[in-house]
């Protein structure tokens, strides 16, 4: 199958949705980020595009060889409220690493805008979304080519949202940091989709706190809410790059491994795969993933996905489906490996003997 090549003109997101393709989200950008020595765990905010843009700009580079369509703006926890006087520079300078990148490949630039620290105490429908409106200004004049809003875990807040970014007049996408049991008001996955597609969301789903497999759960979930209300929307599912069965409805920031200690809980790139390809049979078209979500689980994602895109992504290159490239080695038992069954079917293990294989949350 080829590889991709450098694309024409480009559809948009919408267009790209409506007909049926394949559109393969980017990953990881805080967690990367700090391992990586850029970002700072705790208030998790992305100055980094201003102190650090190399950093960010190879970052993008590699979810692009690896398969993205999407070069998301790196805008995390980037309102004034967050993060005061910075807020408006680190906006700025996001959206152009952004297209920077997306303008080397089939790719389009969404700028995003989370949940804000002052939901849980003041619930101030005007000033939250006058701090959406911020943002919202800078990637309006950067003309950024859609918006997410994401990691809401309070559907109330998401609809602010969502009714913020329709007033550019650009298609929105919508996703909420929930699992199975809801938003933490209790309002259930689909009951939140319906919300969101009402508000204007035209792509809606889940992002972060959970792992692959809940997260589908709750986009299964959320495709019966809207099919029970007789609403349709694109779905997007972009989870953590991490195995998260033990999560309570808060997700994995409540285990005590969070988030210094997650590594023992990195999905490989075949979990990846099978992921991607329960997603699409889901009828999800738009793939990524979220923190801990390294450049080669896109890659799986896109290449899973190759059947139905056409092509496969350029990091492919240095990549043999499936462990072929394996066939080389000069040990015959590492040549053994070079098949899907071998890794379709392995129980890899943790090299961890006195550790656990599931926690407890703290909350």
């Amino acid at each position: 199958m080829a590889l991709a090549g450098r694309p024409g003109a480009k559809k948009g997101i919408l267009e790209r949705l409506d007909s049926g393709e394949v559109v393969v989200g980017d990953g990881s950008f805080l967690i990367t980020l700090e391992k990586r020595g850029y970002v700072k765990a705790g208030l998790w905010t992305s100055e980094a595009v201003v102190e650090h843009p190399n950093a960010v700009r190879q970052l993008h580079m590699e979810f692009l060889r690896a398969g993205s369509n999407v070069m998301q703006t790196f805008t995390f926890s980037a309102s004034e409220d967050k993060m005061e006087s910075q807020w408006e520079a680190v906006n700025t300078a996001a959206c152009d690493l952004a297209r920077e990148v997306a303008n080397k490949g089939d790719a389009l630039v969404a700028g995003g805008i989370c949940q804000t620290s002052l939901y849980k105490h003041h619930k101030d429908e005007a000033r939250i979304k006058k701090l959406f409106r911020q943002q919202l200004e800078v990637f309006t004049r950067k003309n950024v080519d859609f918006l997410i809003a994401e990691y809401f875990e309070h559907a109330e807040e998401a609809v602010w949202a969502v009714e913020v970014l329709k007033e550019a007049r650009k298609p929105v996408a919508a996703t909420m940091c929930i699992g199975p049991e809801g938003d933490m008001h209790g309002i259930t996955p689909g009951e939140c989709a319906v919300k969101l597609v009402k508000a204007g969301a035209s792509i809606v789903g889940v992002n972060c706190r959970f792992g692959p497999c809940t997260s589908l759960k709750t986009m299964r979930l959320m495709k019966e809410g809207l099919w029970a209300a007789g609403l349709k929307a694109h779905l997007m599912v972009q989870p953590l790059g991490f195995h998260m069965p033990d999560c309570g409805k808060g997700g994995f920031v409540d285990l005590p491994e969070y988030p210094f200690a997650l590594e023992p809980r990195v999905a490989t790139r075949w979990d990846i795969q099978k992921y991607a390809r329960e997603a699409y049979n889901l009828g999800v078209r738009y793939i990524g993933g979220c923190c801990g979500f390294e450049p080669y689980h896109v890659r799986a994602i896109a290449e899973e996905l190759a059947p139905e895109r056409g092509f496969l992504p350029p990091s492919s290159d240095k990549h043999g489906s499936w462990g072929s490239g394996l066939n080389t080695h000069t040990k015959p038992w590492i040549r053994a490996r070079a098949r899907r069954e071998y890794w379709e079917n392995l129980l890899p293990a943790s090299g961890r003997p006195f550790c656990p294989s599931l926690s407890k949350p703290d909350a």
